[in-house]
């Protein structure tokens, strides 16, 4: 799969399986960089808030997941100019194999790392000195990928 074309993207979408951990946080934070991001979750229904570990680590980040609601797949409105960047590789064939979707550049957020980790495992119900691993490997990622894509800043943004 190729990377689109940097001009092209306007908006990034973190996609995971609930939409409360991994694709929560990267969604957040890449609004607190000043990009244009959204997030849903392949397996969730709309309207559930941040899972509390993960909340209390962005806190501690001084990040706030305190407004996050999820959003389902089938919520997600399509806008030109989204890549779907997904957590897993099972997630790209979710996304692959949903009509919906299938036509939308998408990528796995991981590989964007200084350090590339394309497998984001969840960290629910995990140990949580793994979710401050797994949170660490998604600002690093997150902030790779700002600098890939600047197109998805939001004009007059105070970064």
């Amino acid at each position: 799969m190729r990377r689109p074309e940097a001009k092209d993207v306007k908006r990034l979408v973190f996609v995971c399986h609930g939409n409360i951990c991994r694709s929560a946080y990267a969604d957040v934070l890449a609004r607190k960089f000043g990009a244009s991001a959204s997030s849903f979750g392949l397996s969730t229904s709309t309207g559930k808030p941040a899972h509390p570990p993960i909340a209390a680590i962005a806190d501690a980040r001084h990040l706030d997941l305190h407004g996050h609601l999820t959003t389902a797949v089938e919520d997600y409105q399509p806008q030109p100019g989204d890549y779907l960047l997904a957590m897993e590789v099972r997630h790209l064939r979710k996304i692959a194999a949903n009509p919906a979707l299938r036509a939308i550049p998408r990528g796995l957020l991981g590989s964007y790392g200084r350090v590339p980790v394309p497998h984001l495992h969840d960290p629910y119900k995990l140990n949580p000195a793994y979710a401050e691993v797994c949170i660490t490997r998604i600002e690093g990622a997150v902030a790779g990928l700002i600098k890939t894509y600047p197109s998805a800043i939001v004009s007059g943004s105070n970064r």
